[in-house]
């Protein structure tokens, strides 16, 4: 396997390789690979049979990253996600068998059935990229990387994520329903064969992990850095709004902004990488008002007012100096 060495053409072929089986959705497959690369996790809120299960395999066999899947049911223990110690009677000492989480891609299916007990039990290895199991830390493989699914529309049987577990997700994307040109494709590509078992991985893993470091060197004028902090505040003095979003989401605002920049192929970020990646990475951390939610104002009403409100900084902003 040739992989590409610049990282414009190395997205570019994921992304391509990924739309193979993901038909029609190429925004929602860059914002996940955004989101790999920069080392965040996704929460995909969309009804059932869109392809949820299917995007978290594609990036998985992609990437070359081993993948596993946890479905999360009410009777689903923390250990069963984090991995239990296990008394060894031939060596009389306790050995550590890894749970589904000590992966590199982690489809946590359904989140929102299991307990809060739990869904809390993958915070530690979103958060710190670690579990911790009987006082013992374990260090979780690179790249890793939690996608969560979660239905919408039901709510019977469901535990709500806490707001302090939505903030952990870098983004909350959806895919939705293909068109109708769309879906005929879908019909035809999977007529004879799953398209998921003939694509091939297009990089491995350390080359994710040096995708991941070439971001982090991209170069983000201080104001830009203000203007992504001035998205934030206008959140929390918003009139609709509770609670807006934390400083997490501006580091985030951040960190995928410098990362849509090399996708597009640049070595410095401007506001429109800012704003192309604002609705997937706030909306979800917009705490609505009760009246607001009565009156049926969304998040994404919300952010859509604050991208207006803010003022967006001067075209030499952004740009490298000489």
């Amino acid at each position: 396997m040739t992989v590409a060495t610049d990282p414009r053409t190395l997205t570019q072929a994921l992304v391509d390789n990924i739309s193979t089986v993901i038909v029609g959705k190429r925004s929602a497959v860059e914002l996940s690979l955004i989101a790999l690369v920069s080392k965040g996790h996704i929460l995909i809120e969309d009804v059932p049979g869109v392809g949820k299960t299917m995007l978290a395999r594609s990036i998985a066999v992609t990437t070359g990253c081993e993948f596993r899947r946890l479905q999360f049911t009410p009777d689903l223990l923390p250990s069963d996600v984090t991995g239990v110690s296990i008394f060894n009677q031939k060596t009389e000492n306790f050995e550590f068998r890894p749970g589904p989480v000590m992966s590199q891609v982690v489809l946590a299916d359904e989140i929102n059935r299991a307990t809060p007990k739990t869904q809390s039990s993958l915070l530690e290895a979103m958060g710190e990229r670690q579990v911790t199991v009987e006082g013992v830390t374990h260090k979780l493989p690179e790249p890793f990387m939690v996608l969560a699914t979660q239905n919408p529309i039901e709510y019977e049987g469901t535990f709500p994520l806490p707001e302090a577990q939505l903030d952990r997700f870098f983004m909350r994307i959806s895919l939705g329903y293909p068109a109708r040109e769309e879906e005929v494709a879908i019909l035809d590509r999977r007529e004879q064969v799953d398209p998921i078992d003939e694509i091939k991985s297009a990089c491995t893993p350390r080359d994710i992990v040096r995708l991941q470091e070439q971001s982090d060197q991209v170069y983000i004028d201080t104001l830009v850095k203000k203007y992504i902090v001035d998205l934030a505040s206008t959140t929390r003095s918003h009139r609709e709004v509770a609670l807006g979003v934390s400083p997490r989401a501006s580091l985030n605002l951040m960190k995928g902004a410098k990362a849509h920049a090399m996708f597009d192929g640049r070595d410095y970020a401007v506001p429109d990488d800012v704003k192309s990646i604002a609705h997937a990475v706030m909306a979800h951390r917009v705490l609505l008002s009760p009246s607001a939610r009565m009156r049926g104002v969304t998040q994404e009403s919300v952010v859509d007012e604050v991208l207006a409100e803010v003022a967006v900084p001067g075209g030499a902003g952004g740009r490298r100096p000489a």
